[in-house]
């Protein structure tokens, strides 16, 4: 599955990179909701990236490429996620796929998780 061999698995990079992510969600949901309606979309994007990274920064399997790779493609599989105060449920399951996608990317390339940077 490592398809950067040069490069070894670095479980506490990508535990800093989902804590990183997560604040910065939060930021700009908190940012989308105070723009108001015409946010909403931003708002259910920034809560689907809490909801993924949440879901993933405290795995057992973040040490492990090739087990945080499964614990993703479990995730992507389920049919629903639970998630309150969002406005549009299928915009915001689409958005938790979609980052899903980026990190299940991510991590078999085994880049982007040294890119801290609040804006991506």
């Amino acid at each position: 599955m490592v398809n950067n061999p040069d490069k070894a698995w670095n479980g506490e990079q990508v535990r800093n990179w989902l804590e990183r992510r997560f604040e910065a969600s939060k930021l700009d949901q908190a940012a989308a909701d105070r723009r108001g309606y015409d946010a909403q979309d931003d708002y259910d994007k920034a809560a689907a990236e809490e909801w993924v990274c949440r879901a993933l920064k405290r795995a057992d399997s973040i040490n492990e490429q090739a087990a945080f790779a499964a614990h993703i493609k479990s995730l992507a599989a389920q049919e629903d996620y639970p998630a309150t105060g969002i406005y549009d449920d299928a915009r915001f399951h689409r958005n938790v796929r979609g980052h899903l996608r980026k990190l299940a990317k991510m991590t078999k390339a085994n880049e982007g998780f040294e890119k801290t940077l609040r804006y991506q």
